[in-house]
């Protein structure tokens, strides 16, 4: 316990003046690193231990000797941007709904929690590696989780069959014909692991509600036992051939949506990938003149078989770490099928790539991306039916009809131009507004960060937020310049890269997604930008004491 504490000392640098203090910044930290453990898989948990943590700190704010706040310039773009949104929701068409949804706004106070508690770049570092390391729990789980299937994939559904006769409970009891491919997930809300498992459930109720999975939908369908046909058995009971576990779907992590999944993906690889060119950049063939330095190098050594990958020249098991670490997030970012997230982490990769301002590296990021895209394309179009710019798809034209919508209600008068209509107003008045093809689309929202921002909040908020990212993307970039001899720089420049790549990613797939309005990726992105962030102030305190 004692080195557990002193570890713990170190890192999060904490208070020594004050005991009192030292253990309620020690708690902080245990919750941030919790909170950082918890991101990539439960929005509740990750909720629960940001506020338990964010309380923690506060109070050990007002121990003696009180730490002072860290202030960035970020912080003038960030509280404007809340400020503009708080106005917004009171001149709301439903200011109670809008200022219920400020919660959400609110979720950037994680940026001041993780900058405020990694007083250190090692701090930062170990969140870093942490995050990473978590996401990997899920990552590897999904292609097990294909392997072995799930529910009962029917075929040689009879006309007759009681899943024909199936009744859409959610839209006026209209008829939905279960079909060949179609998978049966739950029956009242109990895995279906065989046939067997939804024929006796009928057979034990007059109706059972059945869930079922067909690319890109799930499904809830309300089944009668009256409908089951004659037999000895569940094939001819229930009117259908053959059956398999499913393997086609969409991977969806631990969340309860792909698209959320996606693009915590996407934030997460992108810091991943960042890591991993950090590390090769100034190594092996990616460095300037390096095939010169290695030969020289070997010359000077008796025994060259270990000299090339020496631990103080190339940290190989760094290396073959994140390499798998990075093979593994885009086999699940493959098997989640979400276009945008995939061409923002591909947009991501090469603008880190690009930041390295190495050669060697585009050239090989092109060898290995060219391969994977054209194998993505293949499997988008075996899962999803879909072509990866397709007109017909559903989701396309979805999204053509709801950015007509959208654009027409932010310039239909001078209010909805400047105050927008109020956060999730919609959900009150999409009938008056005819939105959603006039009620002929499931309500959902916008589809587009950019476009959600300026029919809710009106023009300044999409300006402010741009704003945010400006200033973020521009001390990145300053900081990617400074001068660094310390043994973890490589770390560090991997961090701020894939801190960078991630913004561009995130603001590439936000043009078609609406993915600040997602907690879960929202939460992602803050933490990442005060993990940066606090890179860079370290940074500059190491520089001004030197």
């Amino acid at each position: 316990m004692r080195k557990f504490l002193k570890w713990l000392d170190e890192i999060a640098v904490t208070n020594q003046e004050n005991n009192a203090a030292k253990w309620l910044e020690r708690i902080a930290f245990v919750f941030l690193t919790l909170m950082v453990l918890s991101a990539p898989h439960s929005i509740a948990a990750t909720q629960t231990a940001w506020i338990t943590g964010m309380f923690v700190w506060v109070i050990s704010l007002f121990v003696k000797p009180r730490r002072k706040l860290v202030k960035t310039p970020l912080d003038a773009a960030l509280w404007a941007f809340l400020i503009w949104s708080v106005v917004s929701s009171v001149f709301s068409y439903a200011p109670d709904i809008s200022l219920d949804k400020l919660r959400g706004v609110g979720l950037f106070l994680i940026f001041y929690f993780v900058i405020n508690n990694a007083r250190a770049k090692r701090a930062a570092i170990f969140l870093s590696l942490a995050l990473i390391f978590s996401c990997m729990f899920n990552v590897v789980w999904m292609p097990l989780e294909r392997i072995i299937g799930r529910g009962v994939e029917v075929h040689g559904v009879s006309s007759s069959s009681p899943l024909t006769k199936a009744i859409f409970v959610e839209n006026n009891n209209e008829k939905i014909v279960i079909k060949d491919g179609d998978a049966l997930l739950e029956v009242n809300k109990k895995k279906i692991r065989e046939p067997e498992d939804l024929l006796a459930a009928l057979e034990a109720n007059e109706t059972a509600r059945v869930k079922f999975y067909r690319p890109d939908y799930y499904l809830t369908v309300q089944i009668k036992r009256e409908d089951l046909l004659p037999g000895a058995n569940a094939f001819e009971r229930l009117g259908f051939t053959d059956w398999k576990k499913s393997r086609n779907w969409r991977s969806m992590g631990f969340f309860g949506h792909w698209t959320t999944y996606a693009e915590v993906l996407q934030l997460i690889a992108s810091l991943a990938f960042g890591l991993f060119i950090a590390l090769i950049a100034k190594h092996r063939y990616f460095a300037p003149g390096s095939r010169n330095a290695i030969k020289d190098a070997d010359k000077e050594h008796s025994d060259t078989k270990n000299s090339f990958f020496a631990p103080d020249r190339f940290p190989l098991k760094a290396a073959l770490t994140l390499a798998f670490c990075l093979a593994a997030m885009s086999l699940a970012l493959l098997l989640n099928v979400t276009r945008a997230s995939q061409l923002g982490f591909i947009i991501s990769a090469f603008s880190i790539a690009l930041l390295t301002g190495n050669r060697k590296i585009l050239l090989f990021l092109a060898a290995i991306i060219l391969p994977v895209a054209i194998g993505g394309l293949v499997f988008l179009q075996q899962s999803r039916k879909v072509e990866f710019f397709d007109s017909k798809d559903e989701s396309t034209r979805y999204r053509r009809i709801v950015y007509r919508e959208g654009f027409d209600l932010w310039t239909e008068n001078a209010r909805h131009f400047l105050l927008g209509v109020g956060m999730d107003s919609i959900k009150r008045y999409a009938k008056d507004w005819r939105l959603f093809d006039d009620g002929k689309l499931p309500m959902g929202h916008f589809h587009s960060t950019p476009l959600q921002l300026v029919v809710e909040r009106g023009l300044p908020a999409l300006l402010l937020w741009l704003w945010i990212l400006g200033i973020y993307a521009r001390m990145l970039w300053h900081g990617l310049k400074i001068e660094d001899s310390s043994p973890d720089r490589w770390k560090t420049q991997g961090i701020l890269l894939g801190c960078f790549g991630g913004l561009i990613g995130f603001f590439a797939s936000g043009l078609v997604h609406y993915n600040l309005g997602d907690a879960e990726v929202a939460m992602i992105f803050f933490l990442l930008m005060g993990i940066g962030i606090s890179i860079l102030t370290n940074n500059e305190k190491r520089i001004t004491n030197s």
